[in-house]
């Protein structure tokens, strides 16, 4: 039998909307090379790769083209898949161990809930270029453990967003949050997008790691500790964000669209 794998819409109430994620549970250890080239196959901007352990599970995220140290939406379809196929009981916590340390995910009721590291921005000068490449006026920037964030000036130029992605990789870095506070009356506290084209992903749909940073900022910007986030991708998604000192809850629903074997391995 080949390699099992399972395609989950993460931060998605419903099949096809949130972000698609890859997961392989592996059986024995796999080089990283054997990994990217599935990353590469699946084309889905994250793959994920556990593997068992006596405390635990081991977990890598490769993009079509790198390999990440943290990412969101493939963890909360890795504990999706755990809990659906058996391999840890639903009411059980998960731990999973990564490059960005110990992380952890729980069910409740139909939402997962993971505990990861708050990543908070510093301000920062604007880099060359950098308007020039989201093609609006910028309010605010400031840099992650990861990312670029970007502050724009409302929902609506958000949404009308469209940069010059070429342009954007030559700025440098991982990839850049761009975000702004919800239009009144909203069901979420602020909205973002997500680009990383330096790191084979044009636009992320729903980006998990980015609420590490998102969840800090608007906290000290709307004076609250738990918030709502949308990111505002074709597919959409939404994330819940707890701010909790220097961590961070983000719950998310998850739901499996495809199940398979990789005939070659």
């Amino acid at each position: 039998m080949g390699q099992r794998i399972t395609v989950v819409d993460a931060f998605a109430e419903r099949p096809y909307a949130g972000n698609p994620a890859s997961v392989c549970v592996l059986a024995e250890e796999r080089d990283a090379g054997w990994m990217q080239e599935v990353a590469r196959e699946m084309n889905h901007s994250e793959t994920a790769f556990l593997r068992r352990r006596d405390d635990g599970w081991a977990l890598r995220w490769f993009t079509p083209t790198t390999e990440v140290e943290l990412c969101g939406h493939a963890t909360l379809a890795g504990a999706h898949v755990l809990w659906e196929e058996g391999h840890v009981a639903v009411e059980q916590e998960v731990r999973f161990h990564t490059r960005s340390g110990a992380l952890t995910a729980v069910r409740r009721g139909s939402w997962i809930e993971m505990d990861f590291p708050a990543t908070p921005d510093e301000p920062a000068t604007e880099p060359d270029g950098l308007a020039r490449a989201l093609g609006v006026p910028i309010r605010y920037v400031g840099n992650t453990r990861f990312d670029t964030l970007v502050e724009v000036e409302d929902e609506t130029a958000l949404r009308k967003l469209r940069p010059y992605l070429r342009r954007l990789e030559e700025v440098g870095g991982r990839g850049f949050i761009v975000t702004a506070r919800a239009a009144g009356g909203a069901d979420y506290d602020f909205v973002s997008r997500f680009f990383a084209p330096g790191a084979g992903v044009d636009e992320d749909p729903v980006t998990g790691s980015a609420h590490c940073a998102l969840g800090p900022h608007w906290a000290e910007h709307l004076g609250k500790t738990d918030l709502v986030g949308y990111q505002c991708s074709a597919r959409g998604g939404v994330v819940r964000v707890t701010v909790r000192g220097d961590r961070v809850t983000l719950g998310g629903q998850a739901i499996t669209t495809v199940r398979g074997e990789l005939a070659t391995t």
